[in-house]
């Protein structure tokens, strides 16, 4: 602070140790998100053989070029594609116009195909679940979720095609899982190390069923039991795996105790340093790890058309 003006003569930052600072009563933080970086900047440096990659997202995200999803792609670049799904975490392909039959045999490459119990499939294709929002059929996708949790082998990614979108809205954004749990202070993720959660089916699905249906859902589907961290099969790295849609509770953790964590946890989701925002147009395709990211469909579009099919692969257990 100068004397003579009564104004600052430098920013108030400097000479704070840089990393984020823990905001005062609140679950919050600010400042530099240092633990980015050394990912930004390994990514930047990749390089592919059988198709270009332009980075979008600190340390997720990549606009693949090069490769029509359209025709049969020979097992090299398959690979190369898996590859970059791993690295990138999400990777957005566009003007590709996939016929239903093309978007199943692409997705099948990467797997077996799930299909889902509650949601509507493209009547063609059981495999291809359809998102199909209109005035008469709102979206509710706009919360901050992986999918199918509450599988005991939740899916390892999924495939989404643009059908048909609106002039403006119905973006998806992604957070990265890896980040949102590099963040962390050390003292909670020693408390995390070894908890389960609960994630149940009727938490979305059954909300509005009468009591007996949810008992039928749940008898059907019981709730399923995974790590709070989880180790992705694929690279080894930690992420975190809970969300507020499906997760239902922290086994052993008194109720209140535990949803104050899952809340927590799920805040590190939210910063948009750990994101990216794909705003579609019509024929674009995204592929995601459904294991290194959660999504979230914005729902500012009604009444306007947005018409999406997904397929999505089986993939493991999540384990420590």
């Amino acid at each position: 602070m100068s004397e003579s003006t009564g104004t600052a003569v430098q920013d108030p930052s400097k000479g704070l140790q840089l990393g984020v600072i823990r905001l005062p009563g609140h679950p919050l933080v600010s400042g530099p998100f240092t633990h980015l970086a050394a990912e930004r900047d390994r990514l930047a440096g990749l390089r592919w053989q059988h198709f270009d990659a332009r980075q979008v997202g600190a340390t997720l995200g990549a606009e693949i070029s090069g490769v029509d999803l359209t025709t049969p792609q020979p097992d090299a670049v398959i690979a190369d594609v898996r590859r970059a799904l791993h690295e990138y975490k999400v990777l957005f392909f566009r003007d590709q116009p996939l016929t239903s039959a093309q978007h199943v045999e692409f997705a099948r490459r990467f797997g077996d195909l799930e299909i889902h119990p509650a949601i509507p499939s493209n009547t063609g294709q059981p495999e291809l679940v359809r998102f199909e929002k209109s005035a008469q059929v709102a979206g509710f996708e706009n919360s901050w979720h992986h999918d199918v949790t509450w599988r005991a082998q939740p899916s390892m990614g999924a495939i989404l095609h643009a059908v048909s979108v609106p002039d403006i809205g119905g973006d998806t954004l992604f957070s990265d899982m890896y980040a949102a749990y590099d963040v962390l202070d050390d003292e909670t993720k020693a408390q995390i190390e070894n908890l389960d959660a609960v994630h149940d089916f009727t938490r979305v699905f059954g909300h509005a069923a009468p009591e007996e249906q949810r008992k039928q859902m749940r008898e059907r589907f019981p709730s399923v039991v995974h790590p709070v961290v989880a180790t992705h099969a694929a690279t080894g790295r930690k992420h975190l795996y809970v969300n507020r849609v499906f997760t239902e509770s922290i086994v052993g953790m008194d109720p209140e105790a535990g949803n104050a964590l899952i809340d927590r946890l799920c805040r590190q989701v939210d910063y948009p340093e750990h994101q990216v925002r794909l705003t579609w147009r019509p024929d674009t395709v995204a592929f995601w790890d459904n294991r290194a990211v959660q999504h979230y469909a914005s729902s500012d579009y009604w009444p306007q058309i947005r018409i999406m099919e997904r397929a999505s692969i089986v993939g493991p257990r999540p384990t420590r």
